[in-house]
């Protein structure tokens, strides 16, 4: 290594450490100082990795999926460069790239893993040259930054053209599945019609062939546009996947387990994450796995001892003081990220599984990375928890905009509460349930989680996300 890379290195780590000294994550800041410094550095860095690098990109699901694929991959043995906190930008993955260069040239680790931003996909896969590129999902998601979905596709398009990796494809989107198509692709899919819904949800979003623009026409609905499908007019179908879950069975906010099929065999899998969208995000990591050649068994495995990512089902215990009518206790809070139609609606399905009333903070923040738009929660199928709502804490900076559609979902106003500030929200959330054994369920978005985890670190209660 020159010493002029050297020097740059070192001046992008001292940035991280300032940040660390002031209570920061450091997980972008010195990369965006190293980019700045020297803009090729992701693609010098990366090309150390003697195994190359694989990326993962969705609107949905990234990084679940990406620790998915971790923990099945360091099963193997694969020691991983790999950006956990989940910031998948450029600065993001550069500071990954940095945090594991060394001297000489050298890099600790052999395998780059990395989940990246939709927007970013085709500018970050063009320095890190990619073996491997999973594609598991597109939804609308913040139109003021993504615009519609084409314009993802497009761009996605371009970079399926430029590159020779191999591809890995969810066969149930019929976006991705269309772009897949020439590509010798490894398709993946679920199974099982008994997880089909009544009809399409209003949040669906992909439902033209992109061959000759004809509606398709849906067998089966699993989850927003996600689904069995064909082309009437020009008879473009859902790919066969070759990897696939079946038997599928959700068990509530906990977990859930399916039979997962892979070219070389299968397997029993035991989730310990809720719902047909971590079923999805499971099958994309099995799917990666197989396309380098990982067994069945250190697949299943690695899947089933994943545990939840930060924010993300993530279950913590908040204490609680004492009242006139209670002792202090501590009461558990599951935290479940929603931050667009098709992911909150599955969230909602999967707290429709459990019995009984629901305590729930809902916080909706309108920030850069939450998206200025927040017209996409009429989109939400709220009506999904009518009638099964003891209380409703809604806060964040547009805590009133979410109590309005709570009441037009037929939630009783009586049983909704707005308290814009977090801390005080959490505490009225918390002690709001006369069970002690009752969860509370948190259903924030993006900066709203990591405003809630930063309150809880600070609480004692959850460990840092950046340790």
């Amino acid at each position: 290594m020159s010493r002029t890379m050297a020097a740059k290195l070192a001046l992008a780590r001292a940035v991280g450490a300032l940040s660390r000294l002031r209570g920061g994550g450091a997980t972008s800041a010195p990369g965006k100082v190293l980019l700045r410094v020297e803009p090729r550095a992701i693609a010098t860095l990366a090309s150390r990795l003697k195994r190359g690098s694989v990326v993962i990109s969705a609107t949905n699901g990234k990084t679940t999926t990406a620790a998915m694929a971790a923990g099945v991959l360091q099963g193997a043995s694969v020691n991983l460069v790999h950006n956990q906190a989940g910031a998948n930008m450029a600065g993001g993955i550069a500071t990954t790239l940095l945090d594991a260069a060394r001297a000489h040239g050298a890099i600790d680790g052999e395998l780059g893993l990395f989940e990246v931003d939709e927007l970013w996909l085709a500018s970050l896969a063009a320095q890190l040259h990619p073996r491997v590129i999973v594609l598991g999902n597109l939804f609308r998601d913040q139109l003021d930054r993504y615009g519609e979905l084409d314009t993802i596709a497009e761009s996605w398009e371009r970079v399926l053209a430029a590159g020779e990796a191999r591809l890995v494809a969810n066969a149930d989107d019929p976006l991705i599945a269309d772009l897949a198509r020439e590509k010798d692709a490894l398709f993946f899919g679920v199974e099982d019609d008994t997880l089909a819904l009544a009809g399409m949800a209003h949040a669906a979003d992909a439902k033209h062939c992109r061959r000759c623009g004809a509606p398709y026409v849906f067998d089966a609905i699993y989850l927003g546009h996600l689904g069995h499908y064909h082309c009437p007019s020009c008879g473009q179908q859902r790919p066969v996947p070759s990897v696939t879950a079946s038997e599928v069975r959700l068990e509530g906010v906990r977990s859930a387990r399916f039979l997962l099929r892979t070219p070389s065999g299968e397997a029993e899998v035991s989730l310990a994450l809720p719902g047909l969208y971590n079923v999805y995000n499971a099958l994309a990591a099995a799917a990666l796995a197989s396309a380098l050649e990982i067994p069945i068994e250190t697949i299943a495995a690695g899947l089933s001892g994943t545990r939840p990512a930060f924010g993300r089902a993530e279950t913590v215990k908040v204490s609680i003081g004492a009242t006139a009518s209670q002792p202090a206790h501590a009461r558990e809070l599951q935290i479940l990220l929603i931050k667009n139609p098709a992911g909150a609606n599955e969230v909602l399905r999967t707290l429709a599984l459990e019995p009984g009333e629901h305590d729930l903070l809902g916080v909706l923040n309108d920030q850069i990375a939450d998206g200025r738009d927040v017209s996409w929660i009429w989109d939400a199928d709220f009506e999904l928890l009518a009638g099964r709502v003891r209380r409703f804490t809604c806060s964040g900076s547009r805590a009133a905009d979410l109590a309005t559609r709570l009441k037009y979902a037929g939630i009783d106003p009586a049983r909704i509460e707005v308290r814009e500030e977090l801390s005080g929200a959490l505490r009225d959330a918390a002690q709001a349930s006369p069970q002690e054994s009752a969860p509370l369920y948190a259903l924030p978005t993006y900066t709203a989680m990591l405003a809630l985890r930063e309150l809880l670190v600070a609480r004692g209660e959850a460990s840092s996300a950046w340790a």
